[in-house]
């Protein structure tokens, strides 16, 4: 009995065969329109004043952040052979070299976020809407519109784990072979029954499937935690922004020692002995997810320390509309507060006068 599962032969990347139709991009439509019902949601309970028209144009501009933040950093960052930063203009050709359809694979999670924040910050700006509530609107929904980032990766059949053992693993048609000279290659496919007729051979073996790990973690769970957790109990503006942040960084930063580092990249911090990027996970190795990961840990840290030393100095810069309220209702009441303690300090004036 063999100890892993196959990859589906039945699921193929494109949705109509022959035509330029592809599941990854419909997943795309699909996180975008979870993200747009669920921030409308909000929008509508909690009663702010914010139009149909400023909802589409913060979504139209925070996906072109999205596209070109994802695409810029997926082409330059993780693209050891350096082919897009001599040839820029080949960034967004949706073309191979036989004039294929290929769509914009390539796509880095960490630049789409940076280029979403970009845009969204200055859209917010220039109509002086609030960033940091229009943000925690968003953050509550992206999550659980991100699983189907991660699904259309598994749909392409890419993404995929490092080796192991486990019954759960799955066998990628398209993976990387693997030497059967050493040792620990061997030793997994001795135990998942895949035959080695020499040491010359090059084994496909089975993987974690990472992606299914990513959509259900940084998906599903992280959007639980967000959404009937601290969505509810945000004790100031921009707090659920610092927490996706956090939680996704730490999230993700676990996941990569079960996804097999970028191709070219390998571990670009490699402190224990120096391995096949798909050795099973060595703590002391760290992947440039990783990397960016602890990046965004620590400044997601920062910011809400920020925004919490900003809450006790000034707690109506950064008053919190809980979902019920009307945003002109708590405005009002925020500024007749103001005005009782600016009268009780004249008051207190003419006493001492």
């Amino acid at each position: 009995m063999l100890g892993f599962v196959h990859y589906p032969s039945w699921i193929s990347p494109e949705i109509i065969p022959g035509l330029p139709l592809r599941w990854y991009g419909l997943m795309y439509v699909v996180a975008f329109a979870i993200t747009y019902l669920l921030f409308v949601y909000q929008v509508r309970k909690r009663k702010l004043e914010v139009n149909d028209d400023q909802v589409v144009n913060l979504f139209f501009w925070g996906i072109i952040g999205v596209l070109l933040g994802g695409r810029i950093i997926g082409t330059t960052v993780y693209d050891p052979t350096h082919h897009y930063l001599t040839h820029p203009w080949l960034i967004f050709w949706p073309f191979n070299s036989q004039m294929q359809f290929v769509g914009l694979a390539g796509m880095s999670y960490h630049g789409g976020l940076l280029g979403a924040i970009i845009a969204i910050t200055i859209y917010c700006k220039r109509k002086k809407l609030d960033v940091l509530e229009i943000g925690d609107l968003l953050i509550a929904g992206v999550p659980l519109g991100y699983t189907f980032g991660r699904l259309g990766n598994f749909i392409n059949g890419e993404l995929w784990g490092r080796a192991t053992t486990a019954p759960w693993a799955i066998l990628y048609p398209h993976a990387e072979r693997l030497p059967a000279k050493l040792g620990w290659v061997r030793a997994i496919a001795a135990k998942d029954g895949i035959p080695i007729t020499g040491p010359d051979q090059m084994v496909n073996l089975p993987r974690h499937p990472s992606e299914l790990y990513e959509a259900f973690f940084e998906g599903i769970f992280l959007w639980l935690v967000i959404w009937l957790i601290f969505r509810k109990h945000r004790p100031f503006k921009g707090f659920l922004i610092g927490i996706y942040v956090v939680g996704y960084g730490l999230v993700r930063f676990i996941i990569e020692y079960f996804r097999e580092p970028d191709p070219g990249i390998g571990f670009p911090i490699q402190l224990a002995q120096p391995v096949l990027r798909a050795h099973p996970a060595l703590l002391l190795n760290f992947t440039m997810g990783q990397i960016l990961c602890a990046l965004m840990i620590v400044s997601g840290s920062i910011f809400l320390a920020v925004l919490a030393r900003r809450s006790k100095r000034n707690p109506q810069a950064v008053e919190v509309v809980h979902e019920g309220e009307s945003l002109a209702l708590a405005q009002a009441e925020a500024q007749e507060k103001r005005e009782t303690r600016k009268g009780s300090a004249r008051k207190l004036r003419k006493k001492i006068r």
